[in-house]
């Protein structure tokens, strides 16, 4: 296991799980968030969970109340979410001026790759692109079933 990729969720992705508007893309981020769970490969960080809690408990159409909310980012915490630190700032300061990314879309990519993940999945930045280690996925575009080929790359 120690070889096998690991996996970054954005924020649009665990939004995406509790969005009722789009079923198509609820039903694949639960699928793949599924697979991650089972397979132990999910990782995140805390900007990723701060942004989460803010955007379902204050956006969303019908917010989810402050006490399910809490107990999701409870649960995520279970991922070993990357904290932000300076060395994570300076690592996105460097993304953001190499790729020409938005600053919170380079401090998601930093952190992936801090974390040691291969994959963000997110709808936020192009799929397919790799910023260094670390290539854009989209679970909309991509099949949960292709992870298995990812790991064996």
């Amino acid at each position: 296991m120690a070889n096998t990729p690991l996996f970054f969720v954005d924020t649009s992705v665990l939004l995406s799980v509790d969005d009722c508007a789009d079923r198509r893309r609820r039903e694949s981020a639960r699928a793949w968030l599924a697979v991650l769970w089972q397979q132990r490969r999910g990782r995140t960080s805390t900007q990723v969970l701060n942004e989460y809690y803010v955007q379902v408990t204050r956006y969303f159409k019908q917010g989810m109340p402050l006490g399910d909310a809490r107990a999701k980012v409870r649960r995520l915490q279970q991922w070993k979410p990357w904290q932000i630190d300076h060395q994570t700032v300076e690592s996105a300061w460097g993304f953001e001026a190499r790729f020409g990314l938005h600053y919170g879309d380079a401090l998601v990519i930093a952190s992936a790759s801090q974390s040691g993940c291969a994959y963000v999945l997110t709808d936020k930045m192009p799929a397919g692109l790799r910023y260094d280690a670390v290539q854009v996925l989209s679970p909309y575009a991509t099949d949960v079933s292709d992870i298995e080929r990812m790991i064996s790359l």
